[in-house]
């Protein structure tokens, strides 16, 4: 399902000739932050270049925003490894300057909490980063919950941050 948030913004799943592009944006965006590979991060997922790939399993999902034609975020969701099996993980969540702060974000949360739901999931599970406070701000106001312990298998080693909302 597409959805068109203005003449220029639209929001979409992935297809498979994404993949470099939504790939650019988590190293662009990494990259901008600090966010290397070796502290475990979004870069330095082996699968980082097949991201089509990875959400076309059961349960998975993952879309990207268009800023005129061109890839300039996504994110989604998946099921949590080595976890319950009620529960999903928010992840991959990545935009571009050029979109933040229109709402983008939200919008695509969303829309992936409510694939989760229909999914037959139960809760949801995100890791990030404290120096992330837009992010954080947007998850709390989305019901997350700041949870002490890290759940499932994530191999975000400095992701120090992790919350948890019921579905």
């Amino acid at each position: 399902m597409n959805v068109v948030l203005s003449p220029t913004l639209a929001l979409r799943r992935i297809t498979e000739p994404d993949n470099q592009a939504i790939a650019a944006v988590i190293r662009q965006v990494s990259a901008e932050y600090g966010l290397t590979a070796d502290k475990g991060y979004t870069v330095a997922d082996p699968n980082l270049d097949e991201l089509f790939q990875v959400y076309s399993q059961p349960g998975a999902a993952y879309w990207v925003v268009e800023q005129n034609g061109l890839v300039v975020g996504g994110g989604g969701v998946a099921p949590l490894g080595c976890s319950e099996p009620d529960i999903c993980e928010l992840q991959k969540m990545y935009f571009l300057p050029a979109v933040r702060g229109k709402g983008m974000a939200k919008k695509l949360a969303q829309m992936a909490l409510d694939h989760a739901r229909k999914q037959g999931f139960k809760r949801c599970y995100l890791e990030t980063t404290a120096f992330l406070h837009e992010a954080i701000g947007l998850y709390e106001h989305l019901g997350f919950e700041h949870i002490s312990e890290p759940l499932g298998c994530t191999g975000h080693v400095d992701c120090e941050v992790r919350m948890l909302k019921s579905l």
